[in-house]
């Protein structure tokens, strides 16, 4: 049985985020984002007041993404580790246009 693709809709934070990275981390972090075409990668659900997200762990980096209709991953979201779901919490209605 094949796998379910998806879109994958990568919001500006997120490229402006992989464009501090380095060179080896951006090619990681741009493989690990893409792979999320096929559900690949280290994912795990979100709780709590983040309901409804999920994570990608790439390296110590963290993308905060959504399941869309249609078929879409919204990755709206990209931090180190230690700052990620706080900033993502505290800043979701402006990051996310509400």
């Amino acid at each position: 049985m094949a796998k379910t693709t998806y879109k994958v809709k990568v919001r500006q934070q997120v490229m402006d985020f992989a464009g501090t990275l380095g060179l080896e981390h951006r090619r990681a972090f741009k493989k690990a984002v893409l792979s999320l075409a096929h559900e690949s990668g280290d994912i795990k659900a979100l709780h709590e007041e983040l309901s409804g997200y999920h994570r990608l762990r790439v390296s110590r980096f963290r993308v905060i993404f959504r399941y869309q209709p249609g078929r879409i991953i919204d990755c709206v979201f990209a931090e180190e580790r230690r700052l990620v779901y706080e900033i993502f919490e505290s800043e979701m209605a402006r990051i996310l246009g509400r």
